[in-house]
């Protein structure tokens, strides 16, 4: 009995410092930027991206009326490098001693491989879509550019490992449902508007390796790195095309300067970012549904800027598209899996 009481104490302050140290490491996980401090901030995040990216087509509409699509791509990006960068800069200047955990492994030629198709898919996404809103309205434009789910879903399902249950799927299909009937309307315009959607399409497809690369990116990668390298890589690949196609390179009135600067340092810097950083808990399928919300916005913003008429099918679109998205929403589709990576 004694030896037992004596055993007591020294089972308990083994307890406590087990304890202590369960309670240290999971303090250390919250702090690093691998690990989720909130479960509501990634999805506040992922929010705030849509609503900072809705702005992204009016931004892009009013730099087109002097600017080509190329050129339009160009300063977006050399903004964005030149903010972010800064940013960057910033933050090391005021955290000299901190090294990201991230950057512990050491680049490999596959990095730079991965970063290069990053910035060549952006400019893919970037251009077919900057040009298909001069062949197009502003909302269709944006909704077909938004049916990245359906080829961000498969791209993850295909090479990373994604598993996605039945309530995912459905509200996957309602979704593009809804996306499909905005378009009905452009078969009665015109072979302009049908090329114009093409375009748009193509940039959706653009978009969703551009997710499913970043994902791939997010594993080694902080979000601030991404995105620093793929703008730089974007504004070089960027800067001859421009130049070989004789296009005026910058702007020369206030309103366009303002609309770029808003492209690179709005558009690109924040709501691209936020949209990174979302990647590191979220399946690039399930952001590119919640990204649908982006159209709505657009849409009403377009009407408000730009008096395009909205008819009952758009909002009957809508409607489908926000019910599909809050199925994908409350699914189990959403958040990855270990087994993902």
């Amino acid at each position: 009995m004694i030896s037992k009481d004596l055993e007591r104490p020294q089972q308990s302050l083994e307890q406590l410092q087990r304890t202590a140290n369960q309670q240290t490491l999971e303090s250390l996980y919250a702090q690093s930027p691998s690990g989720s401090t909130s479960p509501a901030l990634p999805f506040v995040a992922l929010l705030a991206a849509v609503c900072i990216l809705s702005f992204s087509a009016i931004f892009t509409r009013l730099s087109e009326q002097e600017l080509s699509a190329s050129a339009t791509i160009f300063n977006r990006f050399w903004i964005a490098s030149v903010t972010l960068g800064l940013w960057s800069g910033f933050q090391q200047f005021r955290q000299p001693n901190s090294e990201p955990n991230h950057q512990s492994q050491a680049w490999q030629w596959r990095d730079l491989f991965w970063f290069l198709c990053l910035g060549i898919l952006i400019y893919g996404r970037a251009g077919t879509w900057a040009w298909s809103l001069t062949q197009t309205s502003v909302a269709n434009s944006n909704l077909l550019h938004n049916m990245t789910p359906l080829f961000a879903t498969l791209g993850g399902w295909l090479f990373l490992g994604h598993r996605f249950n039945r309530q995912f799927v459905m509200g996957l299909g309602l979704a593009m449902i809804g996306v499909i009937a905005i378009g009905i309307g452009d078969f009665q315009v015109g072979t302009s508007g049908l090329i114009g959607d093409g375009a748009a399409l193509m940039s959706a497809v653009f978009y969703a390796a551009n997710f499913l690369v970043i994902e791939r990116l997010r594993v080694k990668f902080s979000t601030s790195t991404i995105m620093l390298c793929s703008c730089v890589v974007t504004g070089l690949l960027t800067l001859p095309i421009v130049l070989l196609g004789g296009s005026q390179l910058f702007p020369t009135s206030i309103s366009v300067w303002l609309a770029v600067i808003a492209l690179g340092v709005i558009s690109q810097g924040v709501g691209q970012g936020l949209l990174t950083y979302c990647l590191k808990q979220f399946t690039s399928g399930f952001v590119s549904i919640f990204m649908l919300l982006e159209p709505l916005i657009t849409a009403i913003l377009a009407w408000k800027f730009f008096a395009e008429q909205l008819n009952l099918l758009n909002w009957l679109a809508f409607g489908v598209i926000l019910s599909g998205l809050y199925l994908a929403t409350i699914s189990r589709g959403a958040e990855k899996s270990e087994l993902a990576h």
